[in-house]
């Protein structure tokens, strides 16, 4: 397997990660591909040579090795590399989408006016959004349903000195021998801890993510609320100068409708007069 082709086609998604994001990547590069090239690969090279079985019963230590090593851990280990890493071309591909869009858009409609379907086709908004919870999840499920599998395979990740088989063609039970089985421990550990490692950055990352984006939300909602708010303020101020309440309406004095002509003056005989108090008494 070419893992330089490998980390070239991964290298792309680090320009659109969190710090999460690139730290996760550098966990994958440096403590999980470098140590799966460098030392482990090695290490299980001659895995079933090394597994040595006290009969000479053709056949019998192939079918032990086969009973309780049915997937060596080398290849399970690159099969979960690869599997773990290929959510993270959605993000890769998803960009692509966007410029391809993006330079559609130009085409029809000319690059000079300005005008753009996209601010940042790397920004992580709207769909890409998504498409990057979804690929965070994704990896996720599948660091989990690999460790589930080598736990279940290998019995808590534990490797022993001996195995005792008594499978078909065996002749009785007979006393089987695994090669480095204290290095093949230590190296199980550290891949299990890597893997680990990787869950918990890939959490913390999907927490920082829904975090920010209810943050954005909320600032959002409280930038409306504020304008809806001066809005209704700038309204009240408009319409107070036109209309007055009606305490200030009372306390005008009334003025005539036309203060050019003389009112109209009544008769004498039609004058109240007070009565005279004093000729009663």
């Amino acid at each position: 397997m070419d893992w330089k082709t490998f980390q070239a086609l991964l290298s792309g998604v680090n320009k659109y990660s969190t710090a999460f994001g690139r730290i996760w990547l550098s966990v994958v590069f440096v403590f999980r591909v470098m140590v799966y090239v460098v030392a482990a690969e090695r290490v299980w090279s001659d895995d079933q040579k090394d597994f040595d079985c006290n009969t000479r019963q053709p056949g019998c230590a192939n079918v032990c090795y086969d009973y309780f090593f049915p997937i060596s851990h080398i290849r399970l280990w690159a099969l979960q590399l690869i599997f773990v890493t290929c959510p993270s071309f959605m993000v890769v591909m998803h960009v692509a989408y966007r410029n391809e869009r993006e330079r559609k858009f130009h085409a029809k409609h000319g690059a000079n006016n300005g005008a753009k379907l996209y601010e940042n086709t790397g920004k992580k908004h709207g769909g890409l959004w998504w498409t990057y919870m979804l690929s965070l999840f994704a990896k996720t499920s599948i660091e989990i349903a690999f460790l589930y599998i080598l736990h279940r395979i290998y019995d808590s990740f534990y490797l022993p000195r001996l195995v005792k088989c008594d499978v078909r063609p065996c002749p009785n039970t007979v006393d089987c021998y695994i090669g480095h089985p204290t290095e093949k421990k230590v190296f199980t550990y550290f891949m299990v801890g890597a893997s680990g490692l990787c869950i918990v950055l890939n959490v913390c990352e999907i927490f920082y993510l829904v975090f920010k984006r209810l943050t954005s939300i909320r600032k959002k909602m409280s930038k409306n609320r504020e304008m809806a708010k001066h809005v209704h303020y700038s309204k009240e101020n408009s319409c107070s100068d036109c209309t007055l309440p009606m305490s200030s309406l009372e306390m005008q004095p009334l003025k005539p409708k036309c203060p050019g002509h003389l009112q109209a003056t009544l008769p004498a005989h039609l004058r109240a007069s007070a009565p005279n108090l004093s000729s009663a008494a």
